[in-house]
């Protein structure tokens, strides 16, 4: 693995992952099956990354 970030990968702004975050939530009702379970953890990385937050992995 280089040492170099990869610069070719476009990061979004975090108001836009957080925006799609927040759609996810309410197309489901509150409850997110396992596929959205999973879109849900890696938007939630995408949005730390993009607005420099650290995330914990839940318990």
């Amino acid at each position: 693995m280089s040492p170099y970030p990869n610069t070719s990968v476009t990061v979004r702004p975090a108001s836009v992952v957080n925006e799609e975050i927040r759609d996810l939530w309410q197309r489901s009702g509150g409850l997110l099956s396992p596929d959205q379970e999973t879109l849900y953890q890696r938007l939630l990385v995408e949005w730390a990354a993009a607005s420099g937050t650290s995330v914990r992995p839940a318990a």
